[in-house]
């Protein structure tokens, strides 16, 4: 990576002719410097700089609705938090063993290739230095993401934790999910409300899923709950019937985000990671999506709002197209449904990344499809491997300046009920502004 350094006229930042851009005379002596390579330790802002340029040229209210921090990096602070006397020494065990594994977790590190086998270095961990002090370094971290892109809201989430619904001890889901959840609400969101949270819900047990919902109804900085979509349990089963309604009595919305899972049997078949990862991170929010609109639960819970993350867009004009195809030739499989299946996918929300632009013909066709000007939720997934910048959205040849708005920020700050500072009060396509400009 080359950086050119200005000249100045006051004899500084000279160096030997010899080094000057092929010229020993003293002209064309423009000056470039080798920088460092990124590695796990390179400051999060120095990565983002680019970012940080294009954050100033434009006045978007932007709410980041997908990223991530790595919780085995302060791992022994969950385990402080679990409830279970045995659980935390049985994960405390963990630290006496080679290379401090934590303990509990059934995250597989042997198939985490997504740093493309040290290329992409921060993909895990960002292990840069911070300052000491009573601001807690993951605080620290979230906030030089936020202030390089320009964005106003960043919601986060787990990382190895989102495999967490493959564990084969449900028990370890809760006890993990409730300490994460603690976590979560006593050191991070506390100290700067620009940071957000959908609470991790240990769905396995659909019980405790109620009693998270309620124990943090009310807790400043949680804006909805999440199931990590990773997970074998049909989202339409009779036991989660109070979880939706006690989820849909807070207002706040029900998000299944998506990861990948090789240990599946049917990703078993994939033999390089590309080709599984293409699939796996769509393939579970397919399924739960199908079984959602299937089995009539937007009717029978018309008002829980419900979001699909991290799972891109190409995969839901698929959906609606092929949902549809189906019903108009079995409708009689569906009978809660009052209208087709595409129709209510429509009115969900989903968030841009990864947003797939190799066909920007295709790109817009699927915008169109599912009413990207109201549903479509910016997201930027850092600082995983794939992460998408604001400018993702912003150089859309197609959008106008209303959906560009309305996407990067005013569509989440309805959805989530977020203030929006007074000089990015925009007028947004649905309402006027001073309807969504109310605090968290």
């Amino acid at each position: 990576m080359l950086k050119r350094v200005p000249r100045t006229g006051n004899g500084r930042n000279k160096i030997p002719a010899a080094g000057r851009n092929g010229s020993k005379n003293g002209k064309n002596t423009a000056r470039v410097a080798v920088l460092p390579k990124i590695n796990n330790l390179t400051d999060t802002r120095h990565i983002l700089a680019h970012a940080a340029k294009d954050a100033k040229a434009h006045d978007y209210l932007i709410v980041d609705v997908d990223a991530h921090v790595t919780e085995t990096a302060f791992w022994s602070e969950i385990v402080d938090r679990m409830d279970s006397d045995v659980y935390r020494q049985m994960a405390r065990a963990f630290k006496e063993r080679g290379g401090s594994p934590p303990g509990l977790l059934n995250a597989t590190p042997g198939f985490l290739h997504q740093d493309v086998f040290g290329r992409i270095p921060h993909q895990q961990r960002l292990g840069e230095p911070v300052p000491g002090g009573r601001t807690h370094a993951q605080v620290t971290l979230v906030r030089r993401a936020m202030d390089s892109m320009g964005i106003d809201y960043m919601v986060v989430f787990p990382t190895p934790m989102l495999v967490l619904g493959m564990h084969p001890q449900i028990e370890m889901e809760v006890t993990i999910g409730n300490a994460f959840n603690k976590w979560l609400t006593e050191e991070i969101l506390p100290q700067d409300r620009r940071i957000k949270a959908m609470l991790y819900l240990p769905f396995n047990h659909p019980e405790e899923s109620v009693k998270a919902v309620e124990r943090y109804a009310d807790t400043p900085g949680v804006i909805g709950y999440s199931v990590t979509s990773t997970r074998y349990r049909a989202v339409n089963h009779d036991s989660y019937m109070p979880l939706y309604s006690a989820i849909q009595a807070t207002g706040k919305p029900l998000a299944f985000h998506s990861g990948f899972h090789w240990g599946d049997q049917s990703m078993q078949q994939c033999n390089r990671f590309i080709s599984m990862h293409s699939i796996s991170f769509v393939y579970f929010n397919m399924i739960h999506l199908t079984n959602w609109i299937i089995n009539g639960l937007p009717e029978r819970f018309p008002k829980l709002k419900v979001l699909w993350i991290e799972s891109g867009l190409a995969w839901v004009p698929f959906m609606m197209q092929r949902l549809d195809s189906e019903y108009m030739m079995r409708s009689s499989e569906a009978p809660l449904l009052k209208r087709r299946p595409s129709e209510y996918i429509a009115d969900m929300y989903f968030t841009s990344q990864p947003l797939e632009r190799s066909n920007m013909q295709l790109t817009e066709a699927t915008f169109d499809a599912i009413k990207a000007k109201t549903q479509l939720l910016f997201a930027s997934d850092w600082p995983h491997w794939d992460f998408d910048l604001p400018s993702s959205i912003t150089t859309l040849p197609f959008l106008d300046e209303e959906a560009k708005r309305n996407i990067l920020g005013l569509n989440a700050a309805r959805l989530f009920n977020l203030e929006i500072p007074k000089h990015k009060l925009i007028k947004s396509s649905r309402e006027p502004a001073s309807r969504v400009a109310v605090t968290a």
